[in-house]
This record gives C-alpha cells, sequence and structure tokens, in this order.
C-alpha cells in the first residue's frame, strides 16, 4: 500500500509539535511538549538546543503511534521551526557548544548599533531584505564564535557546523549525514542574499563568520535525504522544510501576490505575497523569501513583505504566569469582555523591545492611562488590544508598501482562538480577518511543502481549494473611533521607545 501520509515537525519557540495529516490535509494526530527557557539576564533568551532535539524526537514518534501509521505508512516530513534562534554544534560529537540564543535575545543590540554608526546598514539592507536588528541570527552566531572559548578556533578550523533550528533538526534525523537548510531560514541570518541565491562573503567578512561552518541552502520544496532507520523504524523521505512563517503563508493557501496573514504565536507574523519580484520596503518592513517550490537550477524563489511583532501572545502569559490574573490562556477573553473598553489604559507590551514598523531594541513596556478605577478586566482588555494594535501599525506599512489595500487577513496561531481579539483586529483595521477552519496552518504549511515534493498534492490550486474559513469577523466600529484608539496608541508607543537607550 502506498505511503499516504505526511508528518508535520512544527517546532517553536516554547513547545515542540509533531502533526500527522492525511492525503486530504486532515489532521490524524498531535502530540505536544512544552520545554524550558532560559532568560540569564535582562534581554537575553536561551534554550537548551539537546532538549528541543529530544523533545522533538519524542513528540515525532507519539504523533505516529496515536495515528496507528509506522515508518512506512509516511509518505514524508515536513518541516516548521523558530526562524532565527541559533545554534552552533561539533560535527564529530553532535554536541551544541552552548545554549541556542532565540530570536527574541537582544544581546547584540550593541553590535547592530556599532554596525550602523559604520554605515554598514544599507549595505545589509540591500543584500538581505532584513534590518541591522538582534533579532535576526548572524550577529548571534557572531557573539556565539567571540564569546564561547575556543569556538572562533574550531569554526575556522571546520570542526563546528551551525544553523537555525530546521538545520539542527535536520542534523539529528539523518544522525549528521546533512547539514543542510531551506532559503526561508537562511534569508533570515543576515548573511543570505536573497537575490543572488547565495551566502554573501562581504557580510560574512564583516560578522566574521567562516564560511566552512554554514549550511548547505535548499529548496523548500524538495527531497533531503530520509530519518536514521533507527529513529522511527525505518527510513521517512524529508522533503519539506520552512521558517515557521512562511510556512503558515503557504499552509494559509496565500499563494497569489497580494494575499496575507497573520499568525499570532508568541509573537505575531504578519506576511504578504509579493511574487516572484521582492519589494523593497519603504516603511521597515522586511522583504523575505516567502519559498522556492521544486528543483533549485529551475524553480523560482517567490517573495513575501513581513512585519514581525516580538510580543504578541506572550503578553497573555504574562498576564497568567507574572501578574497572575489568570489562571489559564483561555480565560482572558472572557476578563477581556468583561469591561466595554479599555478604560483609558494602554498596554505596550515592548518586553523585548519593538519589531515592525518601529525597530527598536531598547523599547520597554509600557502601562499607561491607569487611574484608581482600573480593574483586571481593563488589564485585559488593553492586552489584547495591545496585539491588535501591533498588528494594524505592521497592516498599514504593508499597504503602503506593496500600494494596494488589504482586503482579507488571513489568521492562525494559538491567540487566534480568541474571538474578542479578532473582532478587535477587523475594528482596527477596517477589513475582514478570516479565521480557517484548521488553525493548525504552520504545521500544515510544513506537510503541504513536503507533501507536493512526492506528490501526494497536485499542484497549488490542489492546495488552495483545500483551504476554508470557520468564522470571518467583519468590522463594527466606526471608522473616527478605530483612528482615535490608534491615534491614542501611537503616543504610547512613544513614550516606550528608548528606554533602555
Amino acid at each position: 500500500m502506498a505511503a499516504t501520509h505526511v508528518l508535520a515537525l512544527d517546532q517553536g519557540t516554547t513547545s515542540s509539535r509533531a502533526l500527522v495529516f492525511d492525503g486530504d490535509g486532515s489532521l490524524i494526530a498531535l502530540a505536544q511538549r512544552e520545554f524550558a527557557q532560559s532568560f540569564p539576564r535582562p534581554g537575553w533568551v536561551e534554550h537548551d538546543a539537546r532538549e528541543i532535539w529530544e523533545s522533538q524526537r519524542a513528540v515525532a514518534a507519539e504523533a505516529l503511534a496515536r495515528a496507528g501509521l509506522a515508518a512506512e505508512d509516511v509518505a514524508a516530513i515536513g518541516i516548521a521551526n523558530q526562524r532565527e534562534t541559533v545554534v552552533v554544534w561539533e560535527r564529530a560529537t553532535g554536541k551544541p557548544v552552548g545554549p541556542a540564543i532565540v530570536w527574541q535575545d537582544r544581546r547584540t543590540a550593541d553590535l547592530c548599533e556599532r554596525l550602523r554608526r559604520e554605515g554598514r546598514e544599507d549595505l545589509f539592507r540591500a543584500r538581505t531584505g532584513l534590518l541591522l536588528d538582534p533579532y535576526f541570527s548572524g550577529t548571534k552566531l557572531a557573539w556565539i564564535l567571540d564569546n564561547v572559548p575556543g569556538a572562533r578556533a574550531d569554526a575556522e578550523a571546520g570542526r563546528l557546523a551551525c544553523g537555525t533550528v530546521d538545520s539542527w533538526l535536520l542534523w539529528n534525523l539523518t544522525a549528521g549525514a546533512l547539514h543542510a537548510t531551506d532559503v526561508t531560514n537562511a534569508s533570515r541570518t543576515l548573511l543570505w542574499d536573497i537575490h543572488r541565491g547565495l551566502w554573501d562573503e562581504e557580510l560574512l567578512e564583516i560578522l566574521g563568520i567562516p564560511p566552512a561552518l554554514l549550511p548547505a541552502v535548499r529548496s523548500s520544496s524538495e527531497i533531503y535525504g530520509a530519518t536514521a532507520p533507527e529513529l522511527f523504524g525505518g527510513a521517512i523521505p524529508i522533503a519539506g522544510v520552512a521558517g515557521d512563517q512562511q510556512a503558515a503563508l503557504f499552509g494559509q493557501a496565500c499563494l497569489r501576490p497580494g494575499m496575507a496573514k497573520n499568525t499570532y504565536g508568541t509573537g505575531c507574523f504578519l506576511l504578504m505575497n509579493t511574487g516572484t519580484v521582492p519589494i523593497a520596503s519603504r516603511h521597515q518592513l522586511l522583504t523575505t523569501p516567502a519559498w522556492r517550490l521544486g528543483d533549485a537550477a529551475t524553480a523560482a524563489t517567490e517573495y513575501a513583505l513581513e512585519g514581525s511583532v516580538f510580543t504578541g501572545g506572550a503578553v497573555v502569559q504574562w498576564l497568567r504566569d507574572e501578574l497572575h490574573l489568570v489562571r489559564s490562556s483561555a480565560e482572558i477573553e472572557a476578563l477581556a469582555a468583561s469591561v466595554p473598553d479599555a478604560g483609558g489604559v494602554v498596554l505596550v507590551p515592548a518586553f523585548t523591545g519593538l519589531g515592525a514598523p518601529h525597530w527598536d531594541p531598547y523599547a520597554r513596556g509600557a502601562l499607561l492611562g491607569i487611574t484608581r478605577g482600573t480593574t483586571a478586566g481593563h488589564l485585559a482588555r488593553a492586552a489584547l488590544e495591545g496585539i491588535a494594535f501591533q498588528v494594524a501599525d505592521v497592516l498599514t506599512a504593508m499597504e503602503a508598501d506593496a500600494g494596494v489595500p488589504l482586503a482579507e487577513l488571513r489568521v492562525d496561531g494559538g491567540a487566534a482562538a480568541n474571538d474578542l481579539l479578532l473582532q478587535l483586529q477587523a475594528d482596527l483595521m477596517g477589513v475582514p480577518v478570516a479565521r480557517p477552519a484548521l488553525l493548525e496552518t504552520t504545521a500544515l504549511g510544513a506537510a503541504f511543502l513536503a507533501g507536493l515534493a512526492v506528490g501526494l498534492f497536485r499542484d497549488r490550486d490542489d492546495l488552495a481549494a483545500r483551504w476554508r474559513a470557520e468564522r470571518v469577523f467583519t468590522p463594527r466600529m466606526e471608522r473616527g473611533r478605530a483612528e482615535e484608539m490608534r491615534a491614542r496608541w501611537a503616543r504610547a508607543v512613544e513614550r516606550a521607545k528608548g528606554w533602555e537607550g
């Protein structure tokens, strides 16, 4: 019997997940395991790379067991991953040289500032489509080489390998046979020329990165290799790799230029498909590969505009874990709905700086407009509004860059289950917000990419036909009121900027 299922590995910031989809794109089984978050200093965020791998391996086996599948039943594995998090490990042993430095980490803000003062920003921007910001993995990699004893010498001698989390998973899935990444992950390093499609020698030299350290760059949908047979009782082809946000764009079937999605995860990530032409942003958005499908020699890279919000759903976790306003994240909607509005309170959740379109690593969280009458409900509603305001800022910049108004925003991620948040989003932006029947669009995108490579799915039209909306939220708020709220938000953002500068 032919293999008819796809295993998607969704390696995220706070948990590793594995999902099994059938040939119709329906979810069959899911397993998830959280792993430790480490904050050793203010602005620092680290993961144990070994725990990432062990948790991902365990949930993959668990998901297959729940689905009742053996290795021979699985046509392919697709990988979606937290993108800018970087790992360096020994080639001989596979042992990490230290903790993985997470995308949220801000320790290289001073290095980015120095490069800006040296006049390097335009060069990095032109080659990579990115801004000089600690968010991206290139400066994190430079920090590891400069601060882990012996790392630079070992890297120059070819004894070390590095990569984003997809590379780390590929290495471990294949018992060290594959050191590779895909174009979407490579493009988030500040080291990849998105126009020429190669690691840029000049940028590598500026950051002091030995080329021998870096993975080979492949398409997002092609057969990379196969898993070590002992992992799952047989070899399974690995046929799709993409950064989580590009995978979500693909899983949302935003397959034509002008279509856009937002993922409400730990952060928020809004991407708009711009086709085969990269659009240079005039509003501090990122120009990034969306995917490349098929053979690298013949397939064209397709691009997207992206705006990243560093703190999205994480603000709800903060209310739950640090302030103890709710016992579970699901309770936030009822608490926020207990009041008609935020009572004049504005929460700017710049806990680790501000992303697009502000890009201020020195901004910090601000809670403004508090009075004696402020309640827990007002704080909860201000938190949800703070998420929606940030997304609206990004969308406004995106529409200006693309030159066309957005007709609809497709949404996913954990917080997309919050009806109040999505209604606020539609009200603030003035466009419909569509929630799909299947919220697991990141994993679905990885499954679609892998399934395409092995022929389980025919083409992108076949994939687009599988997307269904569960609910569409239409704007209800008067535009004048929405504009007043956004103006108040803009004032609060200005007060949060530059706090640590």
